[in-house]
């Protein structure tokens, strides 16, 4: 078996791609489904499907998971304020895996692939930390936030998701992702 050094800038190269892909795309499906950009629908539309998952009011679930999906995925792509962000999107990604994904497969489109793998490379951004090309860094937070107070930030962001869940009505027809 063999072992290697770990080069300190290799790996924030590595963390600073993955974080701009995961956190620019999370971003830009919050602004979908706020504004409409990117092919996405506006918060009215965004508000009706929320309703038909037993979302309600829609439009005020709506508003907060697309503020929750834009502020999570600029907070990983900039690398600010450790765990915080990536236990948003978690959270986010719970709920979307569980109200529209769940039963529907694996794979995407419909299946649980696209949130499994944003909630998934959001927690492991949580316990690695942001790397060297980060805000965090730049302004000296890195290293700050200790395994404690990452893993309340996690299961706060877990336990946000169930709340959630717990404010849903039963839909009264069957969601289709996609």
């Amino acid at each position: 078996m063999g072992t290697y050094a770990i080069d300190l800038q290799t790996l924030s190269i590595g963390l600073l791609l993955v974080r701009i892909v995961i956190g620019v795309i999370m971003a830009a499906h919050g602004t979908a489904k706020s504004l409409g950009w990117f092919g996405g629908h506006r918060l009215r539309e965004s508000g009706q499907f929320f309703e038909q998952m037993g979302f309600q009011p829609g439009a005020a679930f709506a508003a907060a998971a697309a503020l929750t999906e834009i502020v999570s995925g600029l907070l990983v792509t900039v690398g600010f304020l450790g765990p915080i962000g990536p236990a948003l999107m978690v959270s986010v990604m719970i709920v979307a895996t569980l109200t529209v994904h769940l039963g529907n497969g694996l794979f995407a489109p419909k299946g649980i692939e696209l949130p499994l793998l944003y909630g998934v490379g959001a927690f492991g951004l949580a316990l690695t930390g942001f790397g060297q090309y980060s805000l965090d860094a730049l302004f000296g937070f890195a290293g700050r936030w200790s395994a404690g107070f990452t893993w309340i930030v996690l299961v706060l962001g877990v336990a946000g998701a169930f709340v959630n869940l717990a404010l849903r009505r039963r839909p009264t027809v069957t969601v289709q992702a996609g």
